[in-house]
Formats: structure tokens, sequence, C-alpha cells
């Protein structure tokens, strides 16, 4: 049940309210008091208090609880069910977001600060909306170690205008989310640790199965997706037996778990390390790290590689890895979107400090390679200067992201159960006015983010009138996608199904988008031989 709560409930509430909205009106970017309608919704767990945007067009719930706190002795558990509440909850402010360090530069968060406690998701639906809408559930990236939903690129107030109903949703990040240990995998009943982050996107796709029909959305046509780490986990939960059933088809956003590069643990591995770390940090059982303060914790922990505490084969959430899992059938069969940037890596990753040049470029390849160097070359040919730093940097893409992807949409397709649609973003983002001196426009990890939900306004570039006309394509392919399987709609380039042709087409997102055959099918060939 929907219940109007415009007006101001009775002291002592209506003097908190105040003081919130008061607060609110004073932020930039938010809205003043008197432009806010409040509006409550009935949940599975109680009552909750959200807003509806000043144009009437949008109706928010953030902050909303999917799980207990994982703190004190839930660290490291399987996230339990939420605890009913009695009484209206306030659900227009994000939750905290996961505990993390100062990892990636470009992520801006709009929430409270980090914390344990932060097993909380956000909903956005339009308001004049009728019907019950399709849902997509966004997973965000950062490696596993960074990120949050309040990050402003990833708002989903403009993409719900297309019809469709989104959901975010926090995390346990880090070595609170991926820590593996023995005493983990004893204690748990079903011989296995870590994944406690990828456990809290199945509590959370649970909590939309129970819920969202409330709110006006479908439990029965739910997609996911997610951008780099939150790709790599939309592959995983495909590859899950816990997350069948719970969502209907799934896009990704550069990555997968079917990368050499970026391989998931065997669960021995994962314990081996896990008990390293906590040795070395004189915590060797799960009592003493679980004691921890959890900023105690987090500091130690960031002395040690991002892959340090990452995702692995526990054998619960995953009881194979990914590849062998789709090479089985045991997959998710269900229509998948996924493709990659163009300029996923850095030819700096190949040459280092140096110069690029073609003869260099042969030099190092023959090291990198050594008796695959003509391989290599053969499928990143190079003849001048120019060709060869182009080669470099897509080799490095390919090594990063490309090739995990591919590899992804490919053994989908094999199975020839459900349709399969690759994309390339190649859209370079304008420069910043205080870009570095030679600086050069790219299409770079993470950069499709802000076209795809629609909000360009988040990022302080020289926006240009074809790059929200890309963003409107974008946000569109994937709505489409979200409501039927199937990208294309009326007024946008036709999107050939991947490998419905010998030509492996491929859409081309820019500002000329079409779709083109694969001319790189070499490339992805090549890294997949032993």
């Amino acid at each position: 049940m929907i219940r109007d709560a415009s007006q101001p409930p009775s002291t002592p509430m209506k003097f908190l309210r105040h003081a919130w909205l008061v607060l609110l009106a004073l932020l930039p970017g938010t809205l003043g008091a008197q432009q806010l309608r409040y509006v409550q919704q009935d949940t599975a767990d109680g009552v909750l208090e959200g807003v509806v945007s000043a144009d009437g067009m949008v109706r928010t719930f953030k902050g909303i609880p999917y799980a207990t706190p994982p703190v004190g002795p839930l660290r490291w558990m399987p996230p339990q069910p939420v605890a009913p509440w009695t009484g209206v909850r306030r659900a227009v402010g994000y939750g905290p977001r996961p505990m993390q360090g100062r990892i990636f530069g470009d992520m801006v968060f709009h929430d409270a600060g980090p914390s344990e406690d932060c097993l909380y998701l956000n909903l956005w639906r339009p308001e004049q909306a009728k019907g019950r809408l399709p849902v997509m559930v966004w997973i965000f990236g950062g490696g596993f170690a960074a990120g949050s939903t309040s990050e402003p690129r990833q708002d989903g107030g403009n993409l719900c205008k297309k019809g469709v109903l989104v959901v975010s949703l926090n995390y346990r990040l880090g070595v609170f989310g991926f820590l593996a240990h023995p005493d983990l995998t004893r204690e748990s009943g079903r011989g296995s640790s870590g994944n406690y982050g990828l456990l809290d996107q199945v509590a959370a796709l649970q909590w939309v199965k129970r819920n969202i029909e409330r709110f006006g959305g479908d439990p029965g046509n739910v997609t996911i997706f997610g951008e780099s780490a939150g790709s790599f986990a939309v592959s995983a939960l495909m590859a899950s037996p816990l997350a069948r059933g719970l969502f209907r088809r799934a896009i990704g956003e550069s990555g997968a778990f079917f990368s050499k590069t970026l391989p998931m643990k065997p669960r021995a591995e994962a314990e081996v390390s896990g008990a390293k770390f906590a040795a070395e940090i004189g915590k060797p059982s799960i009592e003493a790290l679980r004691a921890m303060p959890a900023q105690e914790l987090l500091d130690a922990a960031l002395k040690h590689e991002i892959l340090e505490f990452w995702p692995d084969v526990d054998g619960y959430f995953l009881t194979s890895d990914c590849l062998t899992v789709f090479a089985s059938g045991g997959q998710a069969h269900v229509p998948l979107l996924a493709g990659w940037n163009k300029d996923e890596g850095s030819y700096k990753g190949f040459f280092g400090d140096k110069e690029p040049s073609v003869g260099l470029y042969g030099e190092l390849a023959k090291a990198k390679y050594g008796a695959k160097a003509g391989a290599f070359l053969a499928a990143y040919p190079a003849s001048t200067d120019a060709q060869a730093k182009r080669a470099a940097q897509d080799a490095e893409g390919d090594r990063f992201i490309g090739f995990g992807t591919w590899k992804w949409l490919e053994m989908q397709r094999l199975t020839g159960r459900s349709p399969v649609y690759r994309y390339e973003f190649d859209q370079a983002l304008p420069l910043a006015a205080d870009a570095a001196p030679g600086a050069e426009p790219s299409a770079y990890h993470s950069g499709e983010i802000e076209f795809v939900f629609r909000v360009l306004s988040s990022k302080k570039l020289p926006w240009r009138p074809q790059d929200r006309e890309v963003s409107e394509l974008m946000s569109s392919y994937w709505t489409n996608f979200a409501k039927t399987g199937d990208p294309n709609g009326p007024g946008l380039a036709r999107w050939p199904a991947y490998g419905a042709s010998d030509g492996y087409e491929v859409m081309h997102l820019e500002a000329d988008a079409g779709a083109l055959p694969d001319s790189h099918r070499a490339r992805y060939e090549f890294l997949d031989g032993p």
C-alpha cells in the first residue's frame, strides 16, 4: 500500500524532519524543503518513507536495508535477514558506503561515509507509470575494493524515466567482503569461505523478488547490470546456483570472470592467502580478526594488493569456476548484452615510459611473448609508429578487460539457448579543462557509465550535442533490452544478435552508431590459445 505523506508528522518527529529538510535545502543539487512530497510504501519488513522529485516525475527510496548489518559476530558471515521495524523508516538518503580506502580518484560519494553497516539499496521509479515495470538492478564496479551506490554517475532517476524501475545496491568490499580463511570454512557448515560480497548481491536480489511488486515492479522481469567489477559479478551470478531464478536478463559493461589476468582463486589458495594475512597482522584466529576495529582491519588490508581479497571458487556461491560452469551448460540461460570500451587499457602498460615506435614494439613483443611473438604481431599488426601505439593500447585493453568479456559472450552464444548482443563503446569523452598537456580524448574504462544513466551532468566536462545523443541511444538500448530481451526499438540503428551471422556483428556505440562485423576476432582467438 502506498500512502501520501506530504503532511508533516507530530512532534518530536516534526522537529527532526524540519532539521533534515533544512540540511537538504543547504546542500547543492538537492531539493529544497518546499519542493518535496513524501510518500510511504509498505514492504515485507516495514513501512518506508521516500520522496517524489520536484517535477513530479520520479519516486525515490534510498538507504533501504536488505540485510542485518554485518558487524561484530556477523563479520564474514552470509547476509542475515533484515530485522523488521515498527513505525515509518525514512528512506531519503543513501546508506553508508562499504568500508574502503581512497583507491580510485574518479569516485565521488554522496553518503555519510564508510561503515561495515552498509547493506542498503536504493530504488527509483517513474511516478506516472502504470502496471508492473521491468526492473534493472545495478551492481557498481571498483575492483571489489571500492565503490558505492551514492556516486552521482549512478543515480537512477533519469534512466527510470524510460519506463523501468531501477535498483542499486551496496555490497561488502575488500577484506570485509572477500576474506577466505580455514576457520571460516570450518564454521560455515558448507565447507566454504569468501565471497560474502557476492552473497550480499544474492540477498539484495532476493529482497527485490519479495518486495518489488509493491513498488510497481515486475519480479518476473529483472535485469542485472553492472560495470567493471559489477560486470564480473554479473557473470558470476549467471554461474551461481544461488542466484537461479532471481533475474531474467543480464548486461555486462567491461569485465567477466573469464579473464586470464584476473582469474577467480580456488578456495584452498584463497584460504592460504587469508591465513597468511591474519598471521602477518598478529590475529591468527577469526575471533581475533572479528574483534578488530573496522578501520584498523581496513588499514592493515590496504597495505596489500586488491587481488589479495578477491572472489574465489568458494564451494557455495560457486562450486566451479565460471568457465567450467559455462562449458558444461550449467549457467543461467538468459539473454546477455555485453561489451567493453575502445580504450580499456593504455599503451603505456606495454611501452612503459619509453616513446612508442614500431621498432620498439617488435622488440617488446618478442620479450613479452617469446615463441608466440609472431602470432601476437599477426593479431596486433603495426607498420608505423602510430599503428604501434594503437596496437599496444588494444593489446593492453584486451588483456585487461576485452578478452574476458569476449569469452563470456562466446560461451553464452555457443549454447544457442538465448540471444547474445555485443557492443563496443567508441565515444571518446571530451577532455576536461584542466587535462594534462598532451592528453588525448578516449573511450576509457568506466567512461560509459554516465551515458547509460543519462547523467552526463554528473561529470564536469564540455559535453557536446553528440554526447547527449549517444547517452539517449545507449539508455534506450539498455532499457529496451530490460523490457523485452532485445535492445532494438523504433528510431534506433538495428542491433543484430551476436553470432547470428558469420560476421559476428558488433554494435559500435558512438555518434554515428551502427553494427559492423568483428574485425578483431583474431586478437581474441590468439589470447584464447595456450
